[in-house]
């Protein structure tokens, strides 16, 4: 039997300056492939702190651990498609790095896709530090919606399934479902349904692009699925608040790149947005500052 077949899970985790994070994460892989034929495939990208030291330090073939070092950083979404290249497994797991998996969790993804034969993609339940589920599935977003984001009627009317469609404010999470798109913290699906969907789409260089995704896996006639029974602790933000004003302007273009791709009638509407988003986004960045004083005081 070759080596391809041998492998059952290939991993791939994407780090840029993750060393808080890394290590936890990795171990609680490490518990969860006991016993299974594993590749961890983690890319760094152009990290400036230790993760890359960390990483280096369980990096062997008796581990499965692979380490890739980019030498710039080239965004989440290149650097995933560089892991998802190289994997060898009959199944696929996209892990962030701030991510801690509780036990039985991948198992549970395994029995939960293998169960559901209609089913490309399954996610857990994603929990935050201090054991709450965190919200983390959505369905895929309309015009509509940004207007209900923009107008605050999504905050007000926050278990809405009308004004706050997007986010599924009408799904407690507490139950498994199918779904249309799950945070890509953890995504969990064979090795077929990446060859028969492809790659990510690198236009999106960090966000939408797991949206984009899972619109593309819909298309391709498979369904997504939330399994509450598996569990992943993540620290919601860790990497994202580091750099709070690149990616705000990272998400609010990737916004208006997914409206121009699936929004293809009435494009003057995707340009009219599209001004709006820019708007939102100059204004968000403006008060960032106002954000991390706040921050740092509630933190001493």
């Amino acid at each position: 039997m070759s080596v391809e077949q041998d492998v059952l899970v290939s991993v791939v985790v994407v780090t840029y300056n993750s060393a808080n994070e890394i290590v936890m994460c990795l171990q609680s892989l490490g518990l969860e492939l006991q016993g299974d034929i594993s590749q961890i495939i983690v890319v760094d990208n152009d990290s400036s702190d230790k993760t890359r030291n960390f990483v280096s330090a369980v990096a062997d073939s008796e581990t499965g651990v692979e380490l890739l070092c980019n030498d710039q950083n080239l965004g989440f979404t290149r650097a995933l498609n560089q892991g998802l290249k190289r994997c060898r497994g009959q199944y696929i797991l996209i892990l962030n790095p701030d991510t801690c998996l509780r036990p039985s969790c991948l198992s549970t993804l395994r029995q939960a896709l293998d169960a559901h034969k209609n089913v490309g993609v399954v996610a857990p339940q994603l929990l935050n530090p201090d054991e709450t589920v965190q919200p983390s599935c959505r369905r895929f977003p309309r015009r509509q919606d940004l207007i209900w984001e923009l107008s605050g009627l999504s905050r007000v009317f926050a278990k809405s399934r009308q004004f706050n469609h997007w986010r599924m404010g009408d799904f407690d999470h507490l139950s498994s479902r199918a779904v249309d798109q799950p945070q890509g913290a953890c995504l969990f699906f064979s090795k077929a349904v990446l060859d028969e969907v492809g790659l990510w789409d690198e236009q999106f260089p960090m966000f939408f692009s797991d949206v984009d995704w899972c619109l593309r896996v819909k298309n391709s006639g498979y369904g997504t699925y939330f399994e509450s029974a598996a569990k992943v602790g993540h620290m919601r933000g860790a990497s994202v608040f580091k750099y709070r004003t690149r990616m705000l302007w990272t998400s609010h273009r990737s916004f208006y790149h997914y409206f121009v791709k699936h929004k293809q009638s009435f494009v003057l509407v995707n340009e009219l947005f599209g001004v709006i988003l820019w708007l939102v986004c100059l204004v968000r960045i403006c008060v960032v500052p106002f954000e991390q004083l706040a921050r740092n005081r509630r933190n001493r």
